[in-house]
């Protein structure tokens, strides 16, 4: 049974803004009382405070309300703090000791996927990426593991033609029919993969860290020379990453999936 809130109208503050930071776009009042189960006079008396600080700004012609300023300050003071690389170092260094294989963590930025924690393995191959490397997320399974939790909406925003698909010697989809298809897979099997689409005979296989609202937040991969595992021990690498990813998007607030 849960405990009433000794603060009952800071944590019914809290519960507004982080409906209002998981929905795609501003809110009508109603709605934001209907979802949370209050009454629509403290949600007006709520959303006038937020106003007033800046964290929530009103549409009055559409006659709704999205975050605000002091909400996107609050955002990247979160980034200037790098609670994820923090947070994740150790987990990966965790999830490299317990396969004997390097690990990473990312966050997709753009097309690209940056690397915020990589951690290799002894005696393991030397890799392309590393601490800031760029790299396209569409031929990573990092990078697909994040694309493959966005909505179709965002994914055509980021790749509106073929042209956005950038080729690594001719290796990965070459079209947004086949990149559908790689996500797709993604999906079905609740992990991704990619084998030699970066480094020729290097794979890797990847899971989703996702936030409170269930955005994905960062991916946390292993990467191993393809000839060490056998494709139908793939789904078991999967599932130590994927408790990596649950443990992270926990520690951050999260909900795993």
């Amino acid at each position: 049974m849960a405990t009433a809130s000794k603060v009952p109208a800071a944590e019914s503050t809290l519960r507004v803004l982080t409906h209002l930071a998981a929905q795609r776009g501003p809110t009508p009042a109603a709605a934001v009382a209907s979802a949370l189960g209050l009454p629509r006079s403290t949600v007006y008396q709520l959303l006038d405070v937020l106003v007033a600080q800046g964290f929530v700004v009103h549409l009055p012609e559409e006659h709704r309300y999205g975050l605000g300023i002091a909400a996107f300050e609050l955002s990247t003071g979160f980034s200037r703090q790098e609670p994820l690389s923090r947070l994740g170092r150790p987990l990966i260094a965790q999830l490299v000791d317990r396969l004997g294989e390097s690990a990473h963590l990312v966050v997709l930025h753009g097309r690209d996927v940056i690397y915020l924690v990589e951690e290799r393995a002894a005696h393991r191959p030397s890799l392309v990426s590393d601490v800031g490397v760029r790299l396209p997320a569409h031929l990573t399974a990092s990078g697909r593991a994040l694309l493959a939790a966005l909505p179709a909406a965002q994914l055509r925003a980021l790749y509106p033609s073929q042209a956005a698909l950038e080729q690594r010697d001719g290796r990965g989809p070459r079209s947004r029919l086949e990149l559908r298809a790689v996500l797709d897979r993604v999906r079905t099997d609740t992990y991704a993969t990619e084998n030699g689409e970066i480094t020729p005979g290097i794979a890797s296989v990847a899971l989703a860290v996702r936030d409170h609202a269930g955005w994905p937040a960062a991916a946390i991969a292993v990467t191993f020379a393809r000839d060490r595992f056998p494709d139908d021990y793939w789904p078991a690498l999967a599932a130590t990453v994927a408790a990596t990813a649950a443990e992270l998007s926990r520690r951050i607030g999260g909900r795993p999936r």
